[in-house]
């Protein structure tokens, strides 16, 4: 699952070793959604974690990432995993951008997308 949303980068977190060869930073993004801005955290890994040395707080960025869960003792933990990070392009910042979220969970920037969201829907054949 891949999504991506835009946001004001709020926080950057420096990089940590988790382990002798894995590593993972983490940084937040206020993303305006209703009344009340809500507060993304985001994960980068293992190489990926040099992508935001580009990117300074404040910063408007988008982010590319996919949803990961896992079971560890009983617990379920959800991380979402930044894979790319762009800047949003002029013609976007014009467009009324919206982060809510479609019934596929997905995040469409425009009501362009929307419907072409809604549209390829009804006519995918597909049980899932």
């Amino acid at each position: 699952m891949s999504f991506e949303v835009e946001g004001k980068l709020h926080k950057i977190f420096p990089a940590e070793n988790k382990s002798g060869s894995f590593q993972a930073r983490e940084f937040v993004i206020e993303v305006e959604s209703g009344q009340y801005p809500q507060m993304v955290k985001f994960q980068l890994v293992q190489d990926r974690c040099g992508l935001i040395d580009d990117y300074s707080e404040g910063d408007m960025i988008k982010v590319h990432f996919d949803l990961r869960g896992r079971e560890w003792q009983g617990k379920y933990f959800t991380n979402l995993n930044a894979w790319r990070l762009d800047r949003p392009s002029k013609a976007e910042k014009s467009a009324a951008p919206s982060t809510a979220a479609d019934d596929d969970g997905s995040f469409p920037t425009t009501s362009d997308e929307r419907t072409t969201a809604a549209s390829s829907k009804d006519m995918d054949d597909l049980p899932f």
